[in-house]
């Protein structure tokens, strides 16, 4: 069984660690680019061909596959199967072609909820009780390719999009190794996805960072978990920018304007149009992300209203 694998970020780092680790050939990664990361804004290898290079698996990374050549390439490697883990570009049906067996992917949510770029942060955001990860074939629609296998997990109320993150991801890669296994014993069950149950995870955007007090203790907890780690919920203090790193509800009753600091309890407890949230970390401009009881420490905060 000759594989490529194509993904690019830390998400995709267990699936092709898996794979190194299986019986199955991996004859070729393929990535995105480098690109410029840092405060020096140096070319950085991403995830994936690092741990491609320590195994001296050969790297392609074409920035699309319009030219012959990258088509060429992919077509001399002559794989059975090519496994896509966000790989970050979508393929044309002339690389959907190319396999023997076809594409499948690993997708971060339990299609056909949460199809698209942010499939772990939106079941967080919109108050799933749970998520999971799907096995599918890869098909030129987004993400509508026939299901091969689902895993559940359940998300918890202390879970942020980080902590989903690493679980899906090591989830993805023991499911993708049972699919893997049955294509090679010729036992593959497809399932094709109920379009009438379909939702979109649309790509994160900066300016949803921005928390408005005046929304529910429960909708400001999952968006502050949810945009952790990328790119953190943030609001004001004294007229700095304050970004939310992590959040839990308290069953506290306190009367006074959403937005406002409540410390009665030695915590940084905030009221909300409907409740009271109590933020757990913070960090201010040039600081680092400490414990809201230990901001407190350092900037008196009692009665002083958020967002201003």
């Amino acid at each position: 069984m000759k594989i490529v694998f194509a993904g690019t970020p830390e998400f995709a780092v267990p699936t092709l660690q898996a794979l190194l680790d299986s019986p199955f050939e991996v004859c070729a990664v393929y990535t995105q680019p480098d690109r410029p990361a840092g405060r020096g804004r140096k070319l950085a290898a991403s995830p994936v061909k690092q741990l491609a290079q320590t195994h001296e698996i050969p790297v392609y990374q074409p920035e699309n596959f319009k030219q012959t050549e990258s088509l060429t390439d992919l077509a001399t490697l002559n794989p059975d199967l090519l496994v896509v883990v966000a790989y970050g570009l979508i393929l044309p049906q002339s690389v959907l072609d190319i396999p023997r067996l076809g594409c499948i992917n690993v997708h971060g949510s339990l299609l056909p909820r949460w199809r698209g770029a942010a499939p772990i942060h939106r079941a967080l955001m919109a108050g799933d009780e749970k998520t999971g990860i799907t096995i599918m074939k890869v098909v030129k629609k987004l993400d509508a390719g026939d299901m091969l296998l689902k895993m559940e997990c359940p998300i918890e109320a202390s879970d942020t999009s980080s902590s989903l993150h690493d679980r899906l991801a090591q989830m993805g890669a023991e499911g993708l190794l049972k699919v893997v296994e049955q294509y090679q014993h010729g036992n593959v069950h497809a399932e094709p996805q109920d379009e009438s149950q379909v939702t979109y995870a649309h790509k994160l955007e900066k300016h949803e960072s921005e928390l408005d007090w005046s929304q529910s203790a429960a909708e400001l907890d999952r968006k502050i978990r949810g945009l952790n780690a990328w790119p953190v919920a943030q609001t004001r203090f004294k007229g700095d920018v304050l970004r939310v790193w992590n959040s839990a509800l308290v069953s506290r009753s306190i009367s006074g304007e959403a937005g406002t600091i409540d410390c009665a309890e030695h915590a940084l407890d905030v009221i909300t149009g409907n409740g009271v949230i109590r933020l757990l970390e913070v960090q201010l401009p040039g600081g680092k992300r400490i414990a809201g009881k230990d901001f407190l420490n350092a900037h008196p905060a009692a009665g002083v209203k958020l967002g201003l």
